[in-house]
C-alpha cells in the first residue's frame, strides 16, 4: 500500500517544534566534560570514547584547542571509516574529503542544501534516514572551532529514540515496522529492531510531502499516517532532549542509532559565524578493537 503525508500547519508537534527549535528553550546539557589534552588525545582517549558510546552512545571530551584537519581525520579513521562527502552543494566546505566544515555563512534560508551552512533550525532526523541501514553513519563527530558570538548561536539537540518508542502505542510501532519511503524498499524501515533496542531511520521533513509504502496489516493509508503522526509527536517531547552549548575545542561523537539530531536557531544579528567540523563514520568499532593510526598521519597527530 501507497500513500503521502503533508504537514498541517496546527498538528501540535509543529508547535513544539517551533517553540523549541526557534525560541528560547533551555535545555539541559547533555552531562559532565571530560576535559582532556589535544596533545596526545590519539590513540589515548579513544578507548574512553568508545566506551562512553557502547553505554550510552554518547561521547563529549573539552580539549585544550581543536583538532586541526588531519588530526580530526584522524580520528574518524580510529572511529571506523568515514564516509566521504560527495554532495556538490556542500564540497565548497568539505576538506580531506570527508571532514565538512558547518559555517553559518547565510541568513535564513529556504534551500534545503545551503540550511545547515545558515542560521536556520534543523529539524530532528537521522542522518542519512533515507539510505540502506549498511550505508547510513553509525557516528556523527562533531568538533567546535568558533562558537559564534553570545547567547544566541545555534545549538546542537539530542533527542534519545528509546524515549520516542516509549511514548509511542503498539499499534503505531507495528506500524512503523513495515513503513518505509517509497523509494526505499523496506531498507530501511522507520522503525526497526538493532540489538534489542528500537531505531529509527526518520527525518522530520517540515513543509515537504512524506511518499510512503507500507508492507503490512494496515487496513488503510489512515492507520499509516496517524502513525506517522504520532512519531512527530513522540520526537517533539521536551523529556529527555539536550542539546550541546559549544566552546572552542568540544569534541562530541553521538550514535546515529541511538539519537535524533537536530539544531536551534540563530537567534539575533549574525556576527561571528558558528563553525562546526564533521565527520560522519560508518562501520563502528567496539571497544578494545580500534585500529593504529595512519601512519602517514601520525606527525600530524
Amino acid at each position: 500500500m501507497h500513500g503521502e503525508i503533508a504537514e498541517q500547519p496546527d498538528a501540535p508537534h509543529v508547535r513544539r517544534r517551533q517553540e523549541l527549535l526557534c525560541g528560547s528553550h533551555r535545555f539541559p546539557e547533555p552531562g559532565p566534560v571530560t576535559t582532556a589534552s589535544a596533545a596526545g588525545f590519539l590513540p589515548a582517549g579513544v578507548p574512553g570514547l568508545l566506551a562512553d558510546l557502547a553505554e550510552r552512545g554518547f561521547a563529549m571530551r573539552q580539549l585544550d584547542r581543536p583538532l586541526d584537519t588531519c588530526e580530526f581525520r584522524a580520528l574518524g579513521d580510529v572511529l571506523g571509516s568515514p564516509i566521504p562527502e560527495t554532495d556538490e552543494q556542500v564540497r565548497p566546505f568539505v576538506e580531506d574529503g570527508v571532514v565538512l566544515n558547518l559555517i553559518s555563512r547565510h541568513t535564513e534560508t529556504s534551500d534545503v542544501g545551503l540550511q545547515p551552512f545558515a542560521t536556520n533550525y534543523l529539524s530532528l532526523h537521522t542522518e542519512g534516514s533515507g539510505r540502506p541501514v549498511a550505508q547510513q553513519p553509525r557516528y556523527l563527530v562533531l568538533m567546535c572551532r568558533e562558537p559564534g558570538d553570545g547567547d544566541g548561536t545555534a545549538q546542537t539537540v539530542l533527542t534519545p529514540m528509546a524515549g520516542v518508542a516509549a511514548r509511542l502505542a503498539p499499534e503505531h510501532m507495528r506500524t512503523l515496522a513495515r513503513t518505509c519511503y517509497r523509494h526505499a524498499g523496506g531498507d530501511p524501515w522507520i522503525a526497526r529492531d538493532q540489538d534489542g533496542r528500537t531505531v529509527f531511520s526518520f527525518r522530520d521533513f517540515m513543509g515537504q510531502t512524506l511518499r510512503w509504502t507500507h508492507d503490512g496489516q494496515a487496513t488503510d493509508a489512515r492507520t499509516v499516517d496517524d502513525a506517522l503522526r504520532a512519531l512527530l509527536d513522540a520526537m517533539y517531547h521536551p523529556d529527555g532532549m539536550v542539546a550541546v552549548r559549544w566552546q572552542p575545542g568540544l569534541l562530541v561523537v553521538f550514535d546515529n542509532t541511538f539519537f535524533f539530531h537536530g539544531r536551534t536557531a540563530r537567534v539575533g544579528p549574525l556576527k561571528e559565524p558558528r563553525h562546526l567540523m564533521r565527520l560522519r563514520v560508518a562501520t563502528a568499532r567496539p571497544a578494545g578493537t580500534e585500529e593504529p593510526i595512519d601512519q602517514r598521519r601520525a606527525e600530524h597527530v
